[in-house]
């Protein structure tokens, strides 16, 4: 009988485009049943570390790269005893479900068109006491400073827009595309008084194609700063 570990598992995860259940994998796998799958997923843990090895071998770099951070609900309504399941906001559900919050990083070369998961955090303040901040963070340390990953740009949700962050890409003189929320104060001149970015005026051109704010309490004028 052939041994199982959680590599096994992470091939069927990255062949598995429709179903990522331990069901799914016992149903098609005929190595495998359901509680020898059962049982390594309560004994073993994939960490991030092991995820980036895995995945090293396989991705192409680019200097023209996309750095990724989002984050995800997993569904868990139907569970009320599994380990980190809480009520939370899902951007895909457009409400606060119960489920396991994960915030993730991808690589992008586009170039070639293709992505990768590079790095994970399990989304649980009560237990560690990490924001989803936090955990970009700490993602974006190793990116830089471990993995020394070759890219270009970085992009994220409105959520992750915060000054800390934006001043850290910065830093790194990285490009990054990111929503403003609509209270965030900008202005187009210096001379000029801040104001929301939800009463900005646009022009036909500028609906297209998009125009150069300033963010308050930023030092200066960047190309990063468009909205």
């Amino acid at each position: 009988m052939n041994k199982l570990t959680h590599w096994d598992y992470c091939q069927f995860l990255l062949v598995s485009q429709v179903n990522y259940t331990q069901t799914y994998f016992a149903d098609h796998s005929e190595q495998f049943s359901h509680d020898r799958i059962n049982r390594l997923m309560r004994e073993n843990k994939l960490t991030p570390l092991e995820l980036r090895q895995m995945v090293r071998q396989e991705l192409v770099f680019s200097e023209n790269g996309y750095i990724l951070f989002d984050d995800t609900v997993l569904d868990k309504h139907h569970s009320f005893t599994i380990e980190l399941v809480r009520r939370q906001w899902s951007g895909n559900a457009k409400k606060v479900i119960k489920g396991i919050g994960i915030v993730t990083c991808v690589y992008v070369n586009p170039d070639t068109e293709q992505f990768w998961v590079i790095d994970y955090r399990i989304f649980d303040p009560e237990g560690d006491g990490r924001s989803k901040l936090d955990h970009l963070s700490e993602m974006w340390h190793t990116i830089l400073y471990v993995e020394k990953l070759p890219f270009r740009t970085v992009l994220m949700d409105s959520w992750y827009a915060t000054m800390n962050v934006m001043k850290m890409i910065e830093k790194a003189n990285k490009i990054y595309y990111c929503p403003l929320k609509s209270n965030r104060q900008v202005t187009q001149h210096p001379d000029e008084p801040y104001n929301r970015v939800d009463l900005l005026t646009w022009s036909d051109t500028e609906l297209e194609s998009g125009k150069m704010v300033h963010l308050k309490k930023f030092p200066t004028l960047s190309r990063n700063q468009g909205t």
